[in-house]
């Protein structure tokens, strides 16, 4: 099997004939295990299935890896990318952004997943613990999971106000550039919202966690979601279901075997901080659950709403997903 990394194209291709579908597919996703349903979705070329049962098996998919969710917005927004993996704040904001235009919704959640606070910062026993000489590293300021939790956490301990408390020590980098920062002695980044198995690879360096998203949410939350954009969806119904389907199986797969499953992640992301006993433990664990259902969405969006990051307030965690997804038992 091939590692999973296309490029990201300048466009989409477009054919002048009315009615006519895109003749190829741009999809993007970022790094870590939470991602194992889109590289499910590639290795196993699930989207060419659907797309060739569909009739339209001349399509191209390319797959975009992506350093965080704000390169993923701009690309969905210039129409250089269709689908993309991300956390709830990222697609909270734009779906704010393009409600009046291309209009940007999930098609499920990813995983609901835990992501750890790691410190090599002795000194750092809680967030009431951090200096001006500390830095946090967080996949994209403002947009990430990661940096909502930041201010979350801070509201929590600080109060109603105070959440961009952490803010002005707080760093942008992709988790891999991340994970070496954090592991250097002599690196500035002292801490890392890390997620798995960037994680793991932490712990076992002598980091220690101070806290957890879990724990700022008071239980498992949808830490990424699956989207697309209504304009899309519309002008490629053919290409759009079969990306769904595609979606689907990549669940079916990977619950049916959890260690088929760790065994795929370490040969694609040529894995060796984690075994393949941790994987197939980490997927069958509350810390990774691989589903649909979205949790803890509504939350996050009242949140977001009240500190500014979204102008518009959603009337609950559907209008964030598609119509398909709304029978779902979410929150």
């Amino acid at each position: 099997m091939r590692l999973f990394g296309g490029v990201l194209l300048a466009g989409a291709v477009m054919t002048g004939v009315a009615h006519a579908e895109v003749t190829e597919v741009v999809l993007g996703q970022q790094f870590g295990a939470v991602y194992l349903p889109q590289m499910v979705m590639e290795s196993e070329k699930l989207v060419e299935k659907h797309l060739a049962a569909a009739g339209v098996g001349q399509v191209k998919v390319r797959w975009a890896r992506l350093g965080g969710p704000a390169a993923l917005n701009d690309a969905m927004i210039s129409g250089s990318l269709h689908f993309a993996a991300q956390g709830v704040p990222s697609t909270a904001i734009i779906w704010d952004r393009t409600r009046s235009n291309i209009g940007v919704k999930a098609l499920g959640s990813v995983a609901n997943n835990n992501i750890w606070l790691n410190t090599k910062n002795p000194n750092i026993k809680s967030l009431k613990d951090f200096t001006e000489k500390d830095r946090i590293a967080v996949p994209s300021l403002k947009v990430s999971t990661q940096a909502l939790m930041l201010h979350m956490a801070a509201e929590k301990l600080w109060g109603k106000g105070n959440h961009t408390k952490l803010d002005h020590i707080t760093v942008a980098l992709p988790h891999p550039e991340a994970l070496a920062a954090v592991t250097s002695p002599t690196h500035e980044i002292t801490t890392h919202f890390a997620t798995s198995p960037f994680h793991e690879g932490e712990i076992k360096a002598g980091l220690r966690t101070v806290t957890t998203a879990t724990e700022i949410m008071d239980g498992p939350f949808c830490g990424l979601t699956f989207t697309s954009n209504e304009k899309f969806r519309k002008e490629n119904p053919k290409v759009f279901e079969a990306v769904s389907k595609a979606f689907d199986e990549s669940f079916e797969w990977i619950n049916a075997d959890k260690r088929r499953a760790a065994k795929l992640y370490i040969e694609l992301a040529k894995e060796k901080r984690m075994s393949e006993d941790e994987l197939t433990a980490l997927f069958g664990s509350p810390d990774m659950e691989f589903t649909k259902v979205p949790k803890q969405v509504a939350k996050m969006m009242e949140f977001m709403h009240r500190v500014g990051i979204v102008k518009t307030k959603p009337d609950s965690w559907k209008d964030l997903f598609f119509p398909e997804v709304h029978s779902l038992p979410g929150s």
